[in-house]
């Protein structure tokens, strides 16, 4: 990036003052790296029917339409990886209303993406862990950020601590926590 181009938090303060390219300028300056999260969330997923593009693009869509007001580039990425998993539950629940003869499985308890960040998941786990996850938010919204940002932002504990502001230790005990948190949650949901 050239020395006086401007930053994506100048970019960002200048579309909530009402200029409309500025917003297009500043996802364009974190578009690779929202590209990059695309690909590990799809690539984590089973019978994926996006491609890494028609995410980031149906993400930025969402974005776009919304009146969420990014603040920098971390809060651009973070309100990125969200739009992201709204995306991709969308589509898992549109796979799954398609899928009414009983061939779905659901994401277990003591199985599943939560034991390991690289196992894929199919449609109705995405639904499942959507759904705790949003218990999850009501009683503690930094854990629910940590999983939606593992998990459907495909960050790495490094890069969530340093986004969050936190130790990477704290934010292996948050995940320990969520994660602990949503299996309960998904064996009594039957899931």
């Amino acid at each position: 990036m050239h020395a006086s181009a401007p930053s994506v938090t100048q970019l960002l303060a200048r579309a909530r003052a009402g200029e409309s390219a500025a917003r297009d300028a500043a996802f364009e300056l974190v578009y690779a790296e929202l590209k990059r999260l695309a690909h590990r969330q799809l690539a984590a997923q089973r019978n994926a029917t996006l491609c890494t593009t028609a995410l980031v693009h149906e993400a930025y869509e969402r974005l776009s339409g919304s009146d969420a007001s990014a603040q920098d580039r971390r809060h651009l990425i973070a309100l990125g990886a969200r739009a992201m998993r709204f995306v991709l539950v969308d589509h898992a629940r549109r796979a799954s209303a398609q899928k009414r003869d009983g061939q779905v499985q659901s994401l277990s308890a003591t199985g599943g993406a939560f034991d390991s960040g690289d196992q894929p998941v199919n449609g109705a786990d995405v639904l499942a862990l959507d759904q705790a996850l949003e218990r999850l938010a009501a009683l503690d919204p930094r854990l629910a950020q940590v999983v939606e940002w593992r998990f459907f932002g495909g960050l790495s504990e490094p890069e969530i601590a340093e986004e969050l502001g936190l130790t990477e230790r704290t934010v292996q005990r948050d995940w320990r926590r969520a994660r602990a948190f949503l299996h309960r949650e998904l064996a009594e949901a039957g899931a």
